[in-house]
């Protein structure tokens, strides 16, 4: 934090000789404590990357995607609410999962095995994704080398100083048919070339108002064809995306709008990879390329159950002219002189 990002002086302090319920009272004139953010107090989610290395020939174990210095929360965390994990499981072996989480979400990358969980047992293979609620802890077992994509809001948790008792629905497993089945049927669709995107969402009949995985979970399981563009688009949700497949030649831009909101600035580059995953912070700007000439997949996970709720999502898109305004004319030839982070 700099200098002239620090707060300005307090108005004035409670004293605990008066009451000792007001010695932590604090008073600020509201310009300079309004926005805390834009004053550089809150740190911002920065875009940040993570690849196989964490998990390619490990021992057994969870390793967390852990940016929890850079926000400055307790850790571990990817976000202010989520923490992503990758979590290897070799042949035989068992890893356990614990955390004071509402809600958790695993994509299995590799392998196959089963997971033990409130006295049930669930199996699992490449593909498929599982959904499970507070109250219990989990321990996964593999029949062969695995490696799962594991998300959960104990980061939430821990900001509300609460814990996870009471399951606000049912486990529940998306066998990778079943997701791979409704995603070609999207595709399939002839309305599909003027949609923003060739995606579905997951989720559970006890999220009936938010259509969400989970009343703080969001996943979504996008196809991003061969020669294909998203668009740019924004929500306020942080995505945590997990590369699912790709060639060379898929990327992420990320961006602000310049003042006329015609033209991204600031614009970062995140080249995809498979079995990668990537933060893509709140409100910004971003869209996804595909320049391979092979069909890419990627699963964005993001606290939008929550943020729906609370109806702040706010997601936008841009319109098609929009967006060939914001990045050139050539869709498949945007800002190539954009630096690869």
């Amino acid at each position: 934090m700099s200098e002239q990002d620090t707060p300005a002086p307090a108005l004035a302090t409670g004293s605990a000789a008066h009451s000792p319920l007001t010695g932590d009272a604090v008073y600020y004139e509201y310009t300079q404590a309004a926005d805390p953010i834009g004053r550089g107090i809150v740190p911002p989610v920065p875009v940040d990357r993570f690849g196989p290395e964490l998990y390619t020939g490990r021992p057994s174990g969870v390793a967390p995607l852990d940016l929890s210095a850079h926000l400055g929360v307790a850790g571990p965390a990817t976000s202010p609410a989520l923490c992503a994990n990758f979590v290897r499981i070799a042949a035989g072996d068992e890893v356990a999962t614990a955390v004071n989480a509402s809600s958790q979400m695993f994509y299995v990358m590799t392998g196959r095995g089963h997971s033990r969980f409130a006295g049930q047992v669930l199996g699992w293979s490449r593909g498929d994704f599982l959904a499970l609620p507070a109250g219990h802890d989990a321990v996964h077992s593999s029949e062969e080398d695995a490696v799962l994509y594991w998300v959960h809001d104990g980061p939430l948790m821990a900001y509300l100083g609460v814990t996870g008792l009471r399951p606000r629905f049912e486990p529940t497993h998306y066998p990778h048919e079943d997701t791979l089945r409704c995603l070609d049927q999207v595709a399939a669709d002839p309305a599909a070339a003027d949609r923003n995107r060739i995606s579905i969402l997951l989720a559970n009949r006890a999220m009936d108002r938010t259509l969400t995985l989970t009343h703080v979970l969001w996943a979504m399981f996008g196809l991003l064809p061969a020669g294909g563009l998203q668009p740019p688009h924004r929500h306020q949700s942080v995505a945590l995306d997990l590369v699912v497949d790709c060639r060379p030649g898929c990327y992420t831009l990320l961006g602000d709008l310049d003042e006329d909101g015609k033209r991204l600035v600031n614009v970062k580059r995140v080249d995809w990879e498979p079995g990668t995953a990537f933060v893509t912070p709140p409100g910004k700007w971003h869209s996804h390329h595909n320049e391979s000439g092979a069909d890419a997949h990627i699963i964005p996970i993001q606290d939008a159950g929550l943020q729906t709720y609370l109806r702040s999502l706010d997601i936008r898109f841009m319109s098609s002219g929009r967006a060939a305004e914001a990045l050139g004319e050539d869709f498949h030839t945007p800002l190539r002189d954009a630096p690869a982070q």
